[in-house]
């Protein structure tokens, strides 16, 4: 019996759990796990992500004398990726003379397409060989277990739709990709060198848009100036900070202030409001990317990498998921018995005394459960094994999981008003009534900021005010939590992608990350900018949303992926005509811009690698 799983890490895990003992020995420089599962010999490999890819035929990858236009009518063949060799030479040794393989690779789109690249390398030298899909959500040894014992078939429907993304990406932003770069070479061959190359990536460039388009309302926008009063007032035996509404004008406020000064104070309004702070609901994936971002300062790409490698170590379990349900199967009170052992034992004891009515989100993939800690684990633990960020996240993850089994918090909103005549001075305030689930979940806690208990008609006195000259602000530079928040909302890219599309615009020198806000290069704004003008659609978020919904009906088995590749790849070989027509306008453009600030460090990656996937 032959076990396929995704690493290395996993393939190990599931020899430790299912065999007991096992030895460990190398094929092609691959480790590989013998050991006894069910009275017979079984041997488990871990590989590294896709062993194969789409790739043109060898005669078109010849850019000088292949006219890009060509490819959106080529037939893709799919080929072995070069760095996955030595793991494809290690299963086709493996596989031989096996009759049952199991499929052990990651329980989402991704795993399923690469779980059929190696079925197919078994096929290859083993026919008759046996398949059965396993699928776990935790590298536990009950989850492994159980999922061992109810095997399943690989969806060949999901397979389709990932392999109709990649082979309509790989057209889409190699066509593309080639048209710019030869088109600013011809320009300027100096600007762009061989070896260097710009990139397009139906993901990449429409979050590259994203980016850019705030950048744009920066740029243009033209701050106001208007005025506001602050003043001390005294109510309620207290000294307040309150402040007026705008005023336009400073002649208006001027004359406001001047009245106030001689008119005697009331309050107008007092509204002291309980209400109720929601602990959050469980969490999926890019919520833990938008997280971890905004709160610790970690960027989505680290995430992820962070979570996969706690998942693989059996700490959390499957981090691929929008689910924000935890299904009736997820035993919560043993998650907490887990926990009991940890620095966060104590509250979770708290949680174990009383009925658990966990939050609950409206999303459910049907696939894997809402993030959460399968395994309890003190600081020094995580950080031998994944270092200082690596803690964060897992804590992150924990007190995510204990604040949705946890009461709200209560405020009392507070909000008083008061009157000098015809200004009116305002002041808002809160009291925290009980600290509910911020008691676990501190990034969300509000800071007290009681005002003092007053009624209408109370008097007040006008102690100090000035005016103060203000402008409107621009909009911020957009986050990155704000940022895969759009995504998620166009649909661009997957759960498991998301993250890759920013990281590409970086390593492209297109954009960086500075303090968790995005922030463009000249080169990216040159880019962006150009395809706006002359190719919206290829850079509209819109486009590609459409794109992933027709992709879903191929998973769906509502529409043939031939099709749908054809139909993909014939929309944008019209937007391909657009930006050819204006190829001087663009190339000009960007070898400015390439003159300024360069091509970006990473640029002279193998660009038949940049996908769009990416």
């Amino acid at each position: 019996m032959l076990i396929v799983a995704e690493k290395r890490s996993v393939a190990q895990a599931i020899a430790r759990y299912l065999g007991g003992t096992y030895s460990s020995f190398k094929v092609s420089g691959v480790p590989a796990y013998r050991f006894k599962y069910g009275g017979a010999g079984a041997v488990s490999l871990g590989l590294s992500g896709h062993i194969l890819d789409f790739d043109f035929p060898q005669e078109m990858n010849r850019w000088g004398a292949v006219d890009p236009a060509r490819l959106f009518d080529e037939v893709l063949v799919l080929t072995p990726r070069p760095e996955a060799l030595k793991y494809i030479y290690a299963l086709r040794s493996l596989a031989r003379g096996q009759d049952l393989v199991y499929l052990a690779l990651d329980a989402d789109p991704e795993g399923e397409a690469i779980a059929y690249e190696a079925a197919l390398q078994v096929r290859a030298v083993n026919p008759t060989a046996r398949f059965k899909r396993v699928r776990f959500n935790a590298v536990t040894k009950a989850e492994i277990t159980r999922a061992f014992k109810a095997p399943a078939d690989l969806d060949l429907r999901v397979v389709e739709k990932v392999f109709a993304r990649m082979a309509s990406d790989l057209t889409i932003g190699a066509a593309f990709t080639r048209l710019l770069t030869l088109s600013v070479r011809r320009e300027d061959s100096a600007a762009l060198p061989f070896g260097r190359f710009l990139s397009y990536g139906p993901c990449q460039t429409p979050v590259l848009g994203l980016v850019v388009s705030r950048e744009l309302e920066r740029l243009s926008f033209k701050p106001e100036e208007y005025f506001v009063v602050r003043a001390l007032v005294g109510v309620g035996g207290e000294g307040v900070e309150m402040r007026s509404k705008p005023f336009k004008l400073r002649e208006d406020a001027e004359a406001a202030l001047a009245a106030a000064r001689k008119a005697e104070g009331r309050v107008a309004e007092a509204r002291y409001e309980k209400a109720e702070v929601r602990p959050p609901v469980p969490l999926e994936t890019v919520e833990l990317e938008r997280r971890a971002s905004r709160w610790l300062n970690i960027r989505a790409k680290a995430t992820l990498d962070i979570a996969e490698e706690l998942y693989r170590l059996g700490y959390i379990s499957y981090p691929r998921t929008e689910t924000t349900i935890y299904p009736p199967t997820l035993d919560l009170r043993e998650v907490l018995e887990e926990l009991r052992r940890t620095q966060f034992g104590e509250y979770a004891e708290a949680l174990l005394g009383r009925p658990l009515t966990p939050t609950r989100g409206r999303s459910y993939d049907g696939a894997h459960p809402p993030i959460h800690p399968t395994k309890g684990a003190e600081r020094g633990e995580i950080e031998a094994r994944l270092g200082a960020r690596g803690w964060r996240i897992y804590e992150l993850v924990v007190r995510h999981f204990l604040a949705t089994l946890s009461p709200p918090a209560v405020v009392e909103r507070q909000r008083i008003a008061a009157a000098f005549g015809p200004l009116v001075l305002e002041a808002e305030g809160r009291k925290v009534i009980s600290r509910g689930y911020w008691a676990i979940y501190p990034y969300e806690e509000e800071e007290e900021e009681p005002l003092p208990r007053v009624e209408s008609g109370d008097p007040a006195q006008l102690l100090s005010a000035k005016i103060e000259r203000r402008q409107t602000e621009p909009p911020p530079r957009m986050s990155e939590s704000e940022l895969l928040r759009l995504m998620r909302r166009y649909g661009i890219g997957t759960d498991a992608t998301m993250q890759d599309h920013i990281h590409t615009n970086v390593l492209r020198g297109y954009m960086r990350i500075a303090g968790g806000k995005c922030v463009p290069t000249p080169l990216g704004m040159s880019l962006a900018t150009a395809l706006m003008r002359h190719a919206r659609p290829i850079i509209d978020p819109e486009v590609r949303s459409k794109m992933e919904a027709a992709l879903q009906e191929v998973a769906a088995g509502r529409a043939d992926p031939s099709k749908v590749v054809s139909a993909i790849r014939e929309e944008f070989k019209k937007y391909y005509k657009y930006l050819e027509v204006k190829r001087p306008e663009i190339a000009g453009e960007l070898v400015k811009a390439l003159r300024e600030g360069g091509a970006g460090k990473n640029n002279n990656a193998d660009p038949r690698r940049s996908r769009g996937a990416g």
